[in-house]
This record gives C-alpha cells, structure tokens and sequence, in this order.
C-alpha cells in the first residue's frame, strides 16, 4: 500500500537489498495460471466467505459503510454470509503471504495494497479475474490509473477500491501578504518557495522530505523521466537517465538553508511534511487527498487552500503517483463465484460513494469521483490531477525490494547531503534498481 509514505527504515546494501528480491522469487516459484469458475478452490455457491480489510485508525465509518454492503451482498445472495476481519497495514505482508501457503485459514477476498499487486500475483496468491471483470458494467468507468494497479501481464487480478494523489496545499495567508499567487511551473514553485523562507525565515517556504518518495516522482515524470523502463516482460531502470536526472535535480534544489536545510529535512518522509504543514511551520507543503483530515486538525486550518503541483510548462499538471488500494480474491477461495461477486459488491459505486463520504477515499470511477468533488469541493484539485494523467511504478515484485530498500530515498539523500553529485547518486540507486529487477526474474 502506498498512500501516506508510512515508516522510514535504515539505508540498506546493495547486497540486502539483492537478497530481499531474491528471497521474493524464493517464495514465488510458480506463476498462477487462469483462473476460471472451476478454480482450484472450488466453487460452492452457499455457505461463509471471510474477507480480509485493512483497519485504518478511525476504522468505525469504514465498518458502517462495509456493513451495509455486506448486508445487500446477503439479501442478494441467499445463504451465503461474508464475515470481515480487520487487520492491521503494518502486518499485512505477513499475514497474506502466511494464507496464501495455508488455504485452511486463508480468506476468500482480501484488501491489498495496489503497490502490493506484482508480488502477490509472482507468490500466486490471487485469481485471475479478467473476464469478470470485462463483464462487470461498472468496471467501464474505471480510471487508467486504477486498472492498471490491478494488471499484471494483460491479466486483471482484482478491482479498484480507491485511488490516492498528491497535489500542492499552500498557506492563503502568507500568499495574500507576500503578494504570491499559486506557482504555474515548477520554477516558479522554487522561486516562491525561497522568498518565503527569505521574508518568513521561521517557515520553510515548501517542506520537502529526503524520504518522501511519492512527493519526490512527480518531479522526475513531469520532466520527462520514467523510473524503468519495460522491453518484453523485464525491466531496466531509468533514474540515471538525462531526462530522469532534471527532475532528479529539479526536485533536490530545494533542500538548502535557502528553503528546507538538510539537516532537518533530509529525513522526512511524508507523514512528517503534512505534520509541518498541519502545525503551521511551512507555506506549502505536497499532501494527499489523504492528507486533508490532518490539516483539517492544525494551525493551518481555514488558512490554507490546494491547486494542482505545476508541471515543467505553464497551464501543465505535473503526473502524480496513483497510490490506493484494491480489492482481490484468493485463488484458494472454495467460493469463488460468490467472492467475484463480493469482490463487485465492496468495490462498486455505491461503496465506493459511501467510503468517500465516512473516509475521503477518492473513488476510482470517473463519474463517482466527479459527483464526490461537487459534494466536497476540496476533492476538486485532486481530481484535476487524476484526470490530467496519473502515473503508477514498475508492475514487479522487484518494486518491494526496491522499496524495502530505500534506494530513492538513500539516492535523494546522498544529493541534498552532498555526498554524491546527481549522476554519481542516480547512477548507484539505478544499480540497485537492476539488481533487483534481475533477481526477481
């Protein structure tokens, strides 16, 4: 799962970070293959499915919502009966991988998170479900984005159950006396962001963290940069590329005493950027719809509003990373008829409306999320920024790895530390980048 950049782990070697990639592929010997009505569970049409959600911190709105799909799931289904056990973010990867290796107590559909999908798929944990959902009406308003957070390999493991992005909140306040308007381009992001600090040194005039990977790649694509790129089924990385490298830089030239000193902020990660902001110590700061609850809460509330983060050109929205989570069934699943239809059920409009209202999960339907941002206008921006083209990470279970391994972070912070020039960084973390691309097969 990728929305909020949750915990930040010690820098690893190139070597651990090979080593994590490969104990993946240990684990995964044998892709899945087709899943159909007669799948490898079975397909009894009566009787318990036992889903598995992610337990978020107020997770009582979330189980209102949840209840009352389960009960239409159940007046349509007769004699059958869905069961959900809420488990926590921080253990997810143990406890489905520990299911996927033990049917008896695995679940028949499960929450994932959309970074999670390659690996899942690699540990041939999940059904194949291409043509349910090609014949699910709904899925047609599906976004690019979302769909592509459930495929793998042309083949669709799952549905979309919401979508998260990034996009620029700044202080109207500050903006109003400095005589600022929203920057249009990301040069002028930078120049307002120093003559901030300059007339208000006791703000950062845009918080950016050395950790905080998914506030960091819209730089990188919007100046033309990829992460990999894919020939075939394998990948290459892509971050020492020219292209790559000026958003790299685009986005490190804002570390300094001229904006957001090293020292303090070559650490943070995401959570830490939104507190800053929340708490009224930065002018602008990169935050997810996620994210508007917490600033809600702060200093900064009633003082702040929310545009899209500026591309490299004037009028362009740079692509943000379409974090979110998905909704799956378990190839083990002896229901499986029954968990499509549930998997359909959770993730459908109506659910996915009402987890908009008692959450802020943006939904992935494009008309769904129209009507949300008419209903709560601070969507709207976020919803610019999904329509404008949202991008996703390489779909492989040698992501994880790369993840795992902070390897953008470690690149990003050796640049703004001044340990190593940006070629010699980007150079090192696409190193890694193919080491573990190369291990993962």
């Amino acid at each position: 799962m990728t929305l909020p950049g949750r915990l930040s782990r010690p820098l690893s070697a190139a070597a651990a970070l090979v080593a994590a990639a490969l104990a993946a592929t240990a684990l995964t010997a044998c892709a899945p293959s087709t899943s159909s009505a007669g799948a490898a569970g079975g397909d009894e049409r009566t009787g318990r499915l036992r889903v598995w959600l992610f337990r978020e911190v107020d997770n009582g709105p979330k189980e209102a919502v949840v209840g009352k799909s389960l009960a239409a799931f159940a007046r349509e289904h007769r004699g059958a009966r869905a069961e959900v056990t809420y488990i926590p973010v921080e253990t997810r990867a143990q406890r489905i991988k520990a299911a996927f290796n033990d049917p008896r107590s695995a679940p028949d559909v499960i929450e994932y998170g959309n970074t999670d999908t390659a690996g899942y798929v690699r540990d041939g944990g999940l059904a194949d479900v291409t043509a349910d959902f090609a014949a699910w009406p709904e899925a047609r308003d599906t976004d690019p984005a979302a769909r592509r957070s459930v495929t793998v390999d042309g083949k669709v493991y799952g549905a979309p159950l919401f979508v998260g992005v990034r996009a620029l909140y700044y202080r109207t306040d500050v903006f109003r006396e400095l005589g600022l308007r929203p920057p249009r381009t990301q040069d002028e992001l930078a120049r307002t962001a120093r003559r901030i600090h300059q007339e208000r040194p006791e703000l950062y005039g845009l918080v950016v963290g050395g950790s905080y990977t998914y506030g960091a790649l819209p730089f990188l694509w919007a100046n033309g940069g990829a992460l990999a790129e894919k020939k075939g089924r394998k990948y290459t990385a892509a971050v020492d590329s020219e292209a790559a490298k000026r958003g790299i830089t685009a986005y490190t030239a804002l570390f300094g005493e001229h904006n957001c000193p090293p020292a303090k902020c070559a650490q943070m990660g995401g959570n830490a950027t939104v507190e800053a902001f929340a708490s009224g110590k930065a002018a602008m700061a990169i935050g997810g719809d996620f994210s508007h609850r917490a600033v809600e809460n702060g200093k900064a509330k009633g003082r702040y509003a929310v545009v899209p983060l500026p591309g490299a050109e004037e009028g362009s929205i740079a692509p943000a990373f379409a974090g979110g989570n998905n909704i799956g069934v378990l190839k083990s699943s002896s229901h499986r008829t029954l968990a499509v239809e549930l998997m359909r059920t959770l993730t459908g409009k109506r659910t996915q409306s009402g987890l908009f209202d008692a959450m802020g999960f943006l939904p992935t339907y494009t008309d769904v999320r129209r009507e949300a941002a008419r209903r709560q206008p601070y969507a709207e921006p976020f919803v610019r920024t999904l329509a404008a083209g949202a991008a996703f990470v390489p779909v492989t279970p040698a992501w994880g790895a790369i993840d795992a391994g902070q390897v953008l972070p470690s690149m990003f912070q050796e640049i703004v530390s001044g340990r190593r020039s940006v070629d010699a960084a980007a150079s090192a973390a696409a190193k890694k980048m193919n080491s573990a691309f190369r291990a993962a097969g």
